[in-house]
């Protein structure tokens, strides 16, 4: 069942952007009045599961669902209809049309991705995640792990700007921002510190590794696990850890330091239960859990009004686009491994989860739209962004290109992106197992 979900939330999302996507190309093309044949959700390879023509278009549902297409009468696709090309252009096609109507007709599609993504964020955030924590209201700032100590960070520092660019939400500090970041920017104590960031972090983020949290706060123990060491002790709400190995203990981020670099080791810890002290040795595992629901602070928020969630939808979104060209730079850099970086759908509907959760739905539909235009425009044949180079060029030189090298280069784009899918799709089933 959970699989189930995953799959139907991730045809849901990918069913609605292609959509989305290729009514950017039928509507351009129809303001430039430009024929088209065939709008389809899913490739009808074959045959179709459902189709009706109206005026001059056939709307369908194909079998295949690997995307969708639109044809644009007098274009070179991936139809391939070679027939009509050899046939006398007409007023009506994609090819008599000037450069500047055909580039608009192409990179439409990418453009209403991009809408779609920042409003998708936008609203997401009016609706399902209604506030934002500001980074002005944690006045204890971050906790520093031991690598964050090792760059110049310290416990306290409250983090101003990443790359130069100021910080309002502690959204953006936790973010594929940090991930990338040459630079971080820290208010420590009133006195602003600039901390340069190795271009490792992301490695060392994306495989856990601790960094900064804001888990530097004073805590309780609300209440334990039953069935792990510490229920023995029977601590009441409010009890406290006093010390480990006779290390005193000031804040949760500190126990969780303490925990994840002692895992497979037996720790001494000391309890205050609301006045008696107890003692007692644990063994920690591998998974670094000692089995308590500690108390939380109360952060306050800043609920999103409609400037401020368009304005951080805007933000998320272009966010995405860059952590992909930041992403895909390391991997042609050779510091990251191919195998690693892409996922195709199954990688991508485990993301979703075995759970349906409209929020999370959203969210994630909304950064795909980004992605999606991202890929799309980039400078490869048999996508919008490849055309897209054809048409600039034709416009710089004055100079049409032949119908000829347009179908080879179409032919070596699907190509390639038949090479690139079956790469992702394999690489997905590989890491399965």
């Amino acid at each position: 069942m959970g699989g189930l979900i995953m799959a139907g939330q991730l045809l849901l999302s990918l069913t609605l952007l292609v959509v989305i996507h290729e009514l950017g190309h039928f509507l351009a093309a129809r303001m430039f009045g430009i024929k088209v044949t065939k709008f389809f959700i899913f490739f009808d390879v074959g045959f179709k599961i459902w189709s009706k023509k109206i005026g001059d278009t056939e709307f369908g549902f194909g079998w295949l669902p690997l995307g969708g297409y639109v044809k644009i009468a007098g274009m070179i696709d991936e139809s391939m209809d070679t027939e009509q090309m050899k046939q006398e252009p007409k007023e009506w096609e994609f090819r008599s049309k000037p450069a500047w109507q055909r580039l608009i007709v192409m990179l439409a599609g990418v453009f209403m991705n991009v809408i779609a993504g920042i409003l998708i964020l936008s609203i997401s955030h009016m609706v399902y995640t209604k506030e934002y924590l500001p980074v002005k209201n944690v006045e204890q700032g971050i906790y520093a792990y031991p690598y964050a100590r090792y760059l110049g960070f310290e416990t306290g520092d409250k983090i101003i700007a990443i790359d130069g660019k100021p910080t309002q939400r502690y959204e953006d500090v936790f973010s594929s921002k940090l991930f990338f970041a040459k630079s971080i920017t820290v208010d420590r104590y009133g006195q602003t510190k600039e901390i340069a960031i190795p271009d490792t972090l992301y490695s060392y983020l994306k495989n856990g590794g601790l960094f900064i949290s804001l888990d530097n706060f004073n805590f309780s123990i609300d209440s334990c696990v039953d069935n792990m060491p510490i229920s023995d002790l029977n601590l009441k709400k409010g009890s406290k850890i006093l010390s480990i190995n006779r290390e005193r203990i000031k804040s949760f981020g500190q126990l969780k330091e303490i925990l994840h670099y002692n895992k497979n080791r037996e720790l001494s810890f000391v309890f205050d239960n609301n006045g008696k002290i107890d003692s007692l040795d644990i063994f920690i595992d591998s998974t670094a859990k000692l089995g308590i629901y500690a108390s939380l602070p109360k952060f306050t928020g800043a609920k999103y009004n409609f400037g401020t969630a368009l304005l951080y939808g805007w933000k998320d979104a272009f966010e995405t686009v860059n952590a992909n060209i930041k992403g895909y730079g390391l991997i042609f850099a050779g510091k990251e491994k191919v195998r690693e970086s892409l996922q195709g759908p199954i990688g991508i509907a485990k993301v979703y989860g075995a759970v349906w959760d409209w929020a999370k739905f959203w969210r994630l539909t909304g950064i795909i739209s980004m992605i999606l235009a991202f890929i799309n425009v980039l400078p490869i044949p048999a996508l919008d962004g490849g055309h897209a180079l054809f048409l600039v060029i034709e416009v710089i030189t004055g100079r049409k290109l032949s119908d000829k090298f347009m179908g080879i280069v179409q032919v070596i784009g699907m190509l390639i992106l038949l090479a690139l899918m079956v790469f992702v799709i394999g690489n997905d089933i590989i890491n399965l197992f």
